[in-house]
């Protein structure tokens, strides 16, 4: 059957600003403009108030993407604007407007722009659930949540667990899971001795690597104690890359790494790595390690399978779905023991090779066409509201 073009808009996280949200929106826009639609991406003028930022800056001094209709216009905390945002979206007369949420500081703003929308235009809203359940809770979640939900039609969530958080908040409407999509949008592998050149490690090296923003939940913490154990003390000559920028108390992981010996054992490089770097870290590397202690799911993943990276993952909200332990990487209990049989497993072995052909096996069922084929299944017949 032939495909009927749609206008769609995204709403969420898009250039200028940067992050693994802004990547994955863009990419999606890509898909739709691929399949023949219109994509508009409405991004934010305003994120999050500098105070509630925790890294060095919101924003990308990387080239803006081409090829996408971006529009830099929701400031999140002016009521005034939400209105005004709404209406413009409205005039465009979309048939699908995605909504991305990812946390309930967000819900005001995009709730508001969503119930907004359901009045006055006939475009399905569709939310994409990366949390409905944050990771670092507060007491004013759970209304801010619900008023998220209540205002858009229908549900993607992107791992089993945020699929059932769901149903704390809305049992009706409909909803389906689909895993993330690959992030296929950073380069392409290259050489790993070529990589790890132009990273100025040894290429000789084994190399393991955690990668992204440095928050508690994420565990860095617990695969630093790993690196103690007994085991991988006697793996001396393996090292951990720690790539990505510092969320969090840096002075804690700081403290690990002098108080247990580990400098040798580490390769700090915790900074933001721009989207033009990525392609680097992950040729460069063995094996992902992913020690979080909660999640819901995770891209850093889905650039691994881009790139045919094992993944050693935690055992925790939705990680397990995206890996078959013993396949492609292994699934562990988030303790520093189980990370280090993990670990050591892999490499004494011998399992690379056999790991990387079973990623690039898996990683087909991963499709950005899959993803937008299950939100088609949420879109009812269009109607008045």
């Amino acid at each position: 059957m032939a495909h009927t073009p749609k206008k769609v808009v995204i709403i969420g996280p898009a250039y200028p600003l940067r992050g693994g949200l802004a990547s994955f929106n863009e990419r999606m826009a890509r898909a739709y403009q691929q399949r023949g639609d219109e994509a508009i991406i409405y991004t934010f003028s305003l994120q999050y108030p500098s105070i509630f930022f925790p890294g060095t800056t919101q924003y990308s001094d990387e080239d803006p993407p081409e090829g996408l209709d971006i529009r830099v216009k929701i400031n999140s905390v002016n009521p005034f604007n939400w209105i005004k945002t709404a209406r413009e979206i409205a005039a465009l007369k979309p048939d699908l407007v995605i909504v991305r949420f990812w946390m309930p500081f967000m819900a005001p703003s995009l709730g508001t722009i969503s119930r907004i929308l359901r009045r006055r235009s006939t475009a399905n809203i569709i939310a994409i659930t990366d949390n409905i359940i944050p990771h670092e809770r507060r007491f004013f979640d759970r209304p801010l949540v619900k008023y998220f939900t209540a205002s858009v039609d229908g549900f993607i969530a992107m791992s089993g667990s945020v699929l059932n958080d769901l149903l704390k908040f809305d049992a009706k409407k409909p909803r389906k899971y689909h895993p993330h999509p690959l992030y296929d949008s950073f380069g392409q592998a290259i050489p790993k001795a070529e990589a790890r050149k132009k990273l100025h490690l040894n290429d000789q090296t084994p190399y393991i690597l955690f990668f992204g923003f440095i928050r508690d939940y994420k565990g860095l913490d617990l695969l630093l104690e790993a690196l103690d154990t007994d085991r991988l003390r006697s793996m001396e000559d393996m090292r951990l890359i720690i790539a990505g920028e510092f969320y969090d108390n840096e002075e804690k992981y700081m403290n690990i790494i002098e108080s247990r010996r580990l400098k040798e054992k580490v390769e700090l490089r915790t900074q933001f790595i721009p989207n033009s770097e990525i392609h680097l870290y992950f040729s460069a590397c063995d094996i992902v390690v992913q020690p979080y202690r909660h999640a819901t799911q995770s891209g850093v993943t889905q650039i691994a399978y881009h790139f045919a990276k094992p993944v050693i993952t935690t055992n925790v909200g939705g990680l397990a779905e995206m890996i078959k332990d013993g396949k492609v990487g292994y699934v562990v209990d988030p303790f520093p023991e189980d990370i280090s049989e993990a670990i050591y497993r892999f490499y004494h072995e011998n399992k690379e090779d056999e790991f990387i052909e079973n990623v690039k096996k898996e990683r087909a069922r991963f499709s950005w066409e899959g993803l937008l084929e299950g939100i088609d299944t949420l879109m009812p017949a269009r109607k008045g509201r």
